[in-house]
């Protein structure tokens, strides 16, 4: 269900077109241009058509996102836990404790995706200190609001 692949390495006119997109990310605000051009060579372009299950609950984590457009809807068994929409970044917490994915997120419009395969991540992770601070913080967020969901 998964629409189209691009991996923009190695072409400098998308890779630019990537990099300029992903200033107007959240998650990517306050990254240098030339963090940003070194982002979106490490990424893959992907867009998701309605109902593309993105992340599996349950299935081993090979790649993590961040939404550049649409929304999504975060499943954990069959209760919404979440709407996401553009700068939320999703599936890394199974890349960074390497277990099963621990909710599903279904494509409820077209979206657009940037995919980090494992390898991506842990570059992303230990050449960007601002990626590796925000990743480590919205895990800490996320940990406490399943604390405070699973304990109402």
């Amino acid at each position: 269900m998964f629409g189209k692949r691009t991996k923009v390495s190695g072409d400098d006119k998308a890779q630019f077109a990537l990099a300029v997109a992903l200033r107007d990310v959240a998650f990517f605000e306050g990254f240098e241009p030339g963090e940003l051009e070194r982002v979106a060579g490490l990424a893959e372009e992907v867009e998701a058509l309605p109902g593309a299950v993105i992340i599996d609950q349950g299935r081993v984590g090979q790649e993590c996102f961040v939404v550049l457009g649409g929304q999504a809807t975060v499943f954990v068994g069959d209760e919404v836990v979440a709407s996401i929409g553009p700068g939320t970044m999703i599936g890394e917490m199974a890349l960074v404790d390497h277990r099963p994915r621990s909710a599903s997120v279904v494509a409820e419009t077209p979206m657009r995706l940037v995919a980090f395969d494992t390898d991506a991540f842990s570059r992303l992770m230990n050449e960007m200190p601002k990626a590796h601070d925000r990743v480590i913080a919205m895990l800490a967020a996320r940990l406490q609001a399943n604390r405070e969901r699973i304990n109402d």
